[in-house]
């Protein structure tokens, strides 16, 4: 057998099952939505993705997932679309392929699901989302180079470990920012604005895992609460802040399992933490 040209190789890695920097297209109207019921019956679709050389992982992802029965509730409906028209210009979107049908030039767009815990629940997806706009829809997006980095929030390793003993103990849904002693003594140890931003934002519990994110789901799961790997990040009145690392907490099941690191408020009383570090 003979070895592939170098040429098909480069064009085989452009086009690989991953998104790229270089295809960042941002969502500027989303009320021109073409509702596609399952892009597996669509055969347009499927054709403009094989003559862009589309690699077969990402095509058979794009297939697969492009079910508007896999839309959030924020995408489902027309009335959704018009109240999320700001909210949506915010996705970390890429261009998959254009290609034409009877109605004009379309785009097929991936919206990752890991590039986008932060946007509101009913714009969030378990997977990722393929959504089909015309190209009037779009504009190019910053890449990630240009794009400022989101802060990872303070560095949990200069921490004191803590160990939740009383699961009900939590403040899910604290308003740090609104908070003006944790504000304090979050400055005063010396976190940025970005940084305090991050841990205002990873509080509160809609932004937590899926498993985790409302009394109903977190009740059951109450005791795995304890088994989660934490650092104190703050302590004020009769409160602790927490902070759960993703990268100690990966054996998690998986619907607790952080993506980013997360933040708890939890009474004092409901936490132990070690003395020294």
């Amino acid at each position: 057998m003979r070895n592939p040209c170098p040429a098909l190789i480069i064009a085989a890695l452009s086009v690989g099952s991953v998104a790229t920097a270089q295809d960042a297209v941002r969502i500027t109207d989303i009320a021109q939505l073409v509702r596609k019921p399952d892009l597996s019956q669509d055969q347009a679709v499927r054709s403009g993705m094989q003559a862009a050389g589309v690699a077969e992982e990402r095509a058979q992802k794009a297939l697969s997932l492009g079910k508007a029965i896999n839309l959030p509730a924020g995408l489902s409906t027309d009335s959704a679309l018009a109240a999320n028209a700001a909210a949506v210009r915010n996705y970390s979107a890429h261009k998959v392929c254009s290609y034409a049908d009877e109605a004009g030039q379309k785009v097929l767009v991936q919206v990752p699901a890991s590039e986008n815990y932060h946007m509101p629940e009913d714009l969030r997806s378990r997977e990722d989302m393929f959504l089909v706009l015309p190209e009037s829809a779009l504009e190019t997006a910053l890449t990630d180079a240009q794009r400022p980095k989101p802060s990872k929030g303070p560095d949990w390793k200069r921490m004191k470990e803590a160990r939740i003993t009383t699961p009900d103990g939590v403040y899910a849904t604290y308003d740090l920012g609104a908070d003006s002693a944790i504000v304090k003594e979050l400055i005063e140890r010396g976190l940025s604005q970005p940084e305090i931003d991050a841990v205002v934002f990873r509080s509160h519990e809609r932004n937590w895992p899926e498993g985790i994110d409302s009394f109903e789901r977190r009740y059951p799961k109450a005791k795995d609460l304890k088994k989660y790997k934490a650092f104190q990040a703050a302590a004020w009145d009769d409160k602790v802040l927490l902070v759960v690392p993703v990268d100690l907490n990966k054996r998690m099941p998986l619907t607790m399992r952080p993506h980013l690191d997360i933040y708890m408020v939890y009474a004092k009383s409901a936490v132990e933490v070690k003395t020294k570090k």
